[in-house]
């Protein structure tokens, strides 16, 4: 199988089983629409408790998530810890949550490690949420910066130490740079949005980033925060301090253009979609899984390569009818042509297209629970 995005396995662990499910359904199935849209009046009424975790990134669209599903579904409460990507995972593989949030798909060890929790059956990865990462910065005086990939890696592997540095100051000639000293900012905690970022440097600067992609930070210096949160407030704090975080959390930091192709180009939702339509799928995947191979190096105009896919790792086969029932219902619900929306004006992403919302439609019908 062809992986670009090299992680260490994050394998099950004797975890407190602090974030449980209990749950009771109707006596039928829930009856998901594939066209997306209101589904209210084609599912089942469900009642109980949805736990997951992971993805910090998410966790915008997933507050917007929990308050649509619970019109459609007044008697569930869905429950969400944005623990990040590696600890949603590694819960999710050690059966303490039903599902998980992760900017990674899962590795080829974790696929082996989820056939037991899933009872048999498999992991799916199913693309729910699409956004750029942004690399935001803070740094009197300059509104807008245009960096390279080649820049970018320098900056963050400790080469390009000041921010007049001619190599910054050759990609912005109208700009007046000052001599203050850059603070790299990374996540400190085993992140998916790490992993994407790494993957992207590692892949259209080779000659500057020549560390494999990684959800940990591979990289001695800088400055380390947790989650998505911690590291836009490190950079808030930091004068010169440069980072990277989901877009939606950019808040009121300055946002870098990348080049691509001959254009500086910026992290717009459009853009972020855009990039999936030149991008494949992972091969060698189980049915059902949905795993994207993200065009990095891509020139093509108006695409957006530092994108994030924030995935829903959910199992084919339950222990029992109810926590499938569950899982159903609340993905189709973030998938919909509603959910998506919600998504999309409160945490800025992009929606998915009818046809991967068909796809993933058809793996949540693959669900199943029992031995």
């Amino acid at each position: 199988m062809k992986r670009t995005t090299l992680r260490r396995a994050a394998l099950p662990a004797a975890l407190a089983l602090s974030l449980g499910l209990a749950a009771c359904s109707g006596a039928n199935e829930t009856t998901t629409s594939p066209g997306g849209g209101d589904t209210a009046a084609a599912e089942e009424q469900l009642s109980g408790q949805l736990n997951g975790a992971g993805a910090s990134s998410q966790q915008a669209a997933m507050q917007a998530w929990q308050a649509g599903f619970t019109e459609v579904q007044p008697d569930v409460t869905v429950n969400y810890d944005p623990a990040g990507s590696g600890a949603g995972r590694e819960q999710f593989l050690s059966g303490a949550v039903p599902f998980a949030g992760s900017d990674a798909y899962l590795d080829d060890e974790e696929l082996t490690a989820a056939q037991e929790r899933c009872n048999g059956g498999n992991a799916m990865d199913l693309p729910v949420y699409v956004s750029p990462i942004a690399v935001i910065y803070n740094l009197e005086g300059v509104s807008d910066l245009q960096l390279s990939a080649t820049t970018l890696a320098n900056i963050f592997n400790g080469t390009i130490t000041t921010w007049n540095d001619p190599a910054i100051a050759a990609e912005n000639p109208d700009a007046t740079l000052p001599d203050t000293a850059i603070t790299p900012v990374h996540r400190a905690d085993d992140s998916g949005t790490t992993e994407n970022f790494t993957d992207y440097l590692h892949q259209a600067a080779p000659e500057a980033w020549t560390e494999e992609p990684d959800g940990e930070w591979p990289l001695p210096g800088g400055e380390a925060a947790q989650g998505t949160s911690g590291v836009v407030s490190a950079v808030q704090a930091a004068a010169g301090g440069i980072g990277y975080a989901d877009a939606s959390q950019a808040g009121d930091l300055g946002v870098v253009q990348v080049q691509v192709g001959e254009d500086f180009v910026g992290p717009t939702p459009e853009e972020a979609a855009a990039v999936l339509d030149v991008s494949e799928r992972v091969e060698g995947r189980p049915d059902g899984d949905l795993a994207i191979e993200l065009a990095r190096t891509t020139t093509e105009a108006g695409t957006y390569p530092i994108v994030l896919i924030s995935y829903h790792v959910v199992c084919s086969q339950y222990a029992d009818q109810a926590e499938a029932d569950l899982v159903k219902a609340f993905v189709s619900y973030v998938v919909s042509e509603d959910g998506q929306q919600t998504a999309a004006d409160n945490a800025g992403s992009a929606p998915i297209s009818d046809t991967l919302r068909e796809d993933i439609t058809s793996s949540l019908d693959m669900i199943t629970a029992g031995s």
